[in-house]
């Protein structure tokens, strides 16, 4: 099953993503407030066995898509886990020998078939597709054997970036990563339950139709259980938190001359057993 968060008129639930529309489940479990709380509650078969026999309650178009889980206590993204992302720097490393991390806020995405946001200090709004796991069983010091243990669901992420402004310091990126609405996360959490789901899954994304990144899971340089494994070293994992877990090459600032984003773009970004993940682009 799918499970989103989305707004109506009537307010925010969660519940189950069908091809006709959404199920409300939040309203027969008031004890578990978002899907944060499903997750630490581990719960979500739960919700599945509610959803059983029922009907849509919200059509689509009655509807859109939040934030799968709306306020993570940390969102930790993985930077250059591809190779041909990492022969972009050209800096002679065929690998580095620890993953780029940094830390994104919850309000710098939006959801599904909302616009992605160009702020007007800056033209230089780029896509980044990624997969992102989400934490169910908290940990610290979690070794990468029993790693996936610690999964609850998957998603999908564009990891959107000011690009220009992840170079106006020396060592950081937080300020081109971080612009309000400038990346997106969903459209739902498809529940993790076989390494299948992660080892070696196809990640694409399209602007205006045409394939721009193309690449496989198997082929990260720092495979999720390392991810796992190294980020739980030196911070204790929680329900909820999102590791967003790296992006192919084939952004629109490695195109010569560069291919940014504009208003009225449309970005599909797509991986295998999870599904598809669009948003359009707007100025600020």
């Amino acid at each position: 099953m799918r499970f989103a968060t989305y707004r109506t008129d009537g307010g925010t639930y969660y519940g189950v993503a069908t091809d006709e529309g959404m199920i409300a489940l939040s309203p027969d479990f008031p004890q578990w407030p978002t899907l944060r709380e499903v997750i630490a509650a581990d719960a979500l078969h739960d919700l599945a066995l509610a959803a059983r026999g029922r009907s849509v309650t919200h059509p689509n178009g009655s509807f859109r898509y939040e934030i799968p889980i709306p306020l993570p206590e940390k969102i930790i993204c993985v930077g250059v886990n591809f190779p041909d992302r990492n022969a972009e720097y050209k800096d002679g490393q065929e690998a580095p020998p620890n993953m780029s991390l940094f830390i994104r806020f919850p309000r710098s995405f939006t959801g599904a078939g909302q616009p992605l946001i160009r702020p007007p200090e800056t033209p230089q709004l780029d896509y980044e597709a990624e997969i992102a796991v989400v934490i169910g069983k908290g940990g610290r010091r979690i070794p990468q054997a029993r790693a996936y243990d610690h999964i609850a669901a998957i998603t999908l992420c564009n990891e959107g970036t000011l690009r220009d402004w992840v170079r106006h310091a020396k060592f950081n990126v937080t300020q081109g990563k971080n612009w309000d609405r400038s990346g997106a996360i969903g459209p739902w959490l498809v529940p993790f339950s076989a390494p299948a789901q992660l080892d070696d899954i196809r990640l694409t994304t399209k602007v205006n139709g045409e394939l721009r990144q193309d690449d496989r899971t198997s082929r990260m340089l720092f495979p999720i259980r390392r991810q796992i494994e190294y980020i739980s070293t030196f911070t204790t994992l929680v329900p909820g938190d999102i590791i967003v877990t790296g992006t192919p090459t084939g952004a629109g600032a490695r195109f010569d001359p560069p291919r940014f984003l504009k208003p009225g773009d449309v970005v599909e970004i797509e991986a295998e057993g999870i599904g598809k993940l669009v948003n359009t682009v707007e100025d600020e």
